[in-house]
Order: structure tokens, then C-alpha cells, then sequence
């Protein structure tokens, strides 16, 4: 890869969704490629998972969840806009629906967030190193606002955008999940300025979308970090985020956030993302390409319209999504 140095977060999601996905992200957080994890705070293990970061040091985040399972916050008590009436979160597609249609009360997100983050800080004893969204709803419009909000208040000031330059254009993806990609990468863009108005930092690249599951390798890793970074004006190293999803895959019934683990968990795929980055070849690949290793709150603390462009900014060299 040309260029600067670049600095790379590798983030494994979903770190307490059950023990079997725990324990794999925490075999590639030995294995020294995954650098940080975002923990869900309703997962069936959370608790577990807590015991695992202290006792490995792991840097942990919040994955903020507003889509799958039990809420923590007032929500699972009572009547509200963010629950089915059998009191589970409306689901990945679900929630976005709600909120494209005005359904979603945006206080009654602020208090599921902040619940979220109190209950964080009760399982880890101190405040997370960052805070993203489980399935990427922390970017969607007006929730994007409430979360950058809630960070402030919080004192968090890193977070993920999911904005993967040239996923559209990645004809590998299956139909269904190149228009997801699209459609958060369109997310990610409108959420710059209520990211950037609350002080919220993030890394100059993301990727992920384009290597879930079957599609990570070393040589896929590689190329897309190749491909997000092309042309971001630069004078300094850049920094990226890998978003993953590793683990030994669950077994129901054990695991998930209150209704058992979905497919997504219980799929092969966790074990082959597990593979690839518990294999040598990446981490030797990353270090040939003069990429290093760290973890988010590692990273150089500027203000966020130093390290991303604003969206004036962004279109030179932000490929569009196709329609």
C-alpha cells in the first residue's frame, strides 16, 4: 500500500452475545489482531464478557443495541416506541422502518442509550473506550443526533462511522447485502455534522462491510484498506477501522440478547473470520504494507473536522453509491 503508515483498529463486535463468540474474539485478541471489542450490555453473556476484558485487559467500547433483543432502560418495563408489544426491540430492519416512518420517540432512545451506558459502566467499572451501534443504528437519522448527544454527556469520545468508500461498487456482495451497505454508508455521510458538532472522533477510513463472513482475507483486508484510503489528503499517518465478527459459532439456545442467537451468530462464517484473523498471514501482510496495530482510543486526539473532511469535503473523493 503507498503512502503513509497507516494505523489500524481491528474491532470485534458483539463481545458478550454469548460465550462460545466470547471466547473466539478473545483467542483473536491474544493472537494480537484484534485490538479492541465493542460489548453488548444485553447480550446473554454479558457479565462473563466483562470478566474477560479485565482479566485480558481488553480495550471495550459499547455496542450499542436498539434493534435486537431486550431493552435495559425503561423500555423493558413498560409500553414504548422502541418494543414490539412482546417487549423485544423491533429488529435490524424493524427499527429502521420505525424510524424512516417517525415511530421512534428519539427521547425514549436517549434513555435506552443511557441506561445502555450506565450498565457499562457497572460490568467494567469505568467508561468505555468508544461507543458504535450494533447493526449501525447509532448513524440513522435523528438517532445519530441523540447518540452524539448521550456520548457528550458521557464524556466518550470516540465512536465508529460506517462509511466504506466504494462498497456499491463491490459486486462480490450479495444484492441484498450491497443495499444494506449502501444505505449505512448514505447513513454515515449525514451523520458527520451531529458527530462533529458534539465532538465525537473517528478513524479516516472504515472497513468491514465489504469483508464480513466468507469475504475476509488477508488479500481482501488489504485491498479494501487500499481502496477506503485512495486519495484522502494526508500529511500525516492515516488511521482505519476494521469492523469483524469472529467467534466459535453459537449454539442455540445459548446466547443472543434475550431471544435466543440468530443466524448471523450461528453461521459458519464466525468461525472463518475467526480463522483468518487468528492466521499469521494478515498480521504479516498488514506489517509488509506498513500497517500497525492499535486500538481506538490509541489514536491521535484531534478534533474531528481535523481528522475527517466535512461533507463538502467528502464528495471529491467519496465515491456514490448507486441508486
Amino acid at each position: 500500500m503507498a503512502g503513509p503508515r497507516v494505523r489500524l483498529v481491528v474491532t470485534a463486535d458483539d463481545f458478550g452475545y454469548c460465550p462460545r463468540r466470547d471466547e473466539g474474539i478473545v483467542e483473536a485478541f491474544l493472537a494480537g489482531t484484534v485490538t479492541s471489542v465493542s460489548l453488548l450490555v444485553n447480550g446473554a453473556a454479558s457479565a462473563s464478557a466483562a470478566e474477560l476484558a479485565r482479566r485480558h485487559n481488553i480495550p471495550t467500547g459499547l455496542h450499542a443495541n436498539l434493534s435486537e433483543g431486550r431493552p435495559v432502560g425503561p423500555a423493558r418495563h413498560g409500553a414504548s416506541s422502541l418494543v414490539s408489544p412482546k417487549g423485544f426491540f423491533l429488529g435490524k430492519m424493524g427499527f429502521r422502518e420505525a424510524v424512516a416512518a417517525g415511530d421512534v420517540a428519539l427521547p425514549q432512545v436517549r434513555e435506552e442509550l443511557e441506561a445502555q451506558l450506565n450498565c457499562f459502566l457497572e460490568l467494567l467499572g469505568k467508561a468505555p473506550t468508544h461507543v458504535d451501534g450494533h447493526q449501525h443504528v447509532h448513524v440513522l437519522p435523528g438517532v445519530c443526533q441523540v447518540f452524539a448527544e448521550a456520548l457528550q454527556a458521557y464524556g466518550v469520545r470516540f465512536t465508529r462511522l460506517p462509511l466504506e468508500r466504494g462498497v456499491g461498487s463491490c459486486m462480490w456482495l450479495e444484492a441484498a447485502a450491497r443495499a444494506f451497505a449502501c444505505a449505512v454508508e448514505r447513513d454515515a455521510r449525514a451523520a458527520v455534522g451531529p458527530f462533529s458538532c458534539h465532538g465525537l472522533r473517528w478513524t479516516d477510513a472504515f472497513v468491514g462491510l465489504s469483508t464480513c463472513g466468507r469475504h475476509m482475507s488477508a488479500h481482501c483486508v488489504l485491498g479494501a484498506l487500499a481502496r477506503v484510503l485512495e486519495d484522502i489528503p494526508t500529511g500525516r499517518a492515516l488511521t482505519a477501522e476494521l469492523m469483524a465478527h469472529p467467534g466459535y459459532p453459537s449454539v442455540p439456545p445459548e446466547g443472543g440478547c434475550g431471544e435466543g442467537p440468530d443466524a448471523f451468530s450461528c453461521s459458519w462464517e464466525r468461525l472463518h473470520e475467526l480463522r483468518v484473523l487468528t492466521a499469521p498471514m494478515l498480521r504479516a501482510r498488514l506489517a509488509q504494507d506498513g500497517v500497525q496495530l492499535c486500538a481506538l482510543d490509541e489514536l491521535d486526539s484531534k478534533r474531528p473536522e481535523e481528522e475527517v473532511p466535512c461533507d463538502a469535503m467528502l464528495e471529491p473523493f467519496l465515491e456514490p453509491s448507486p441508486p
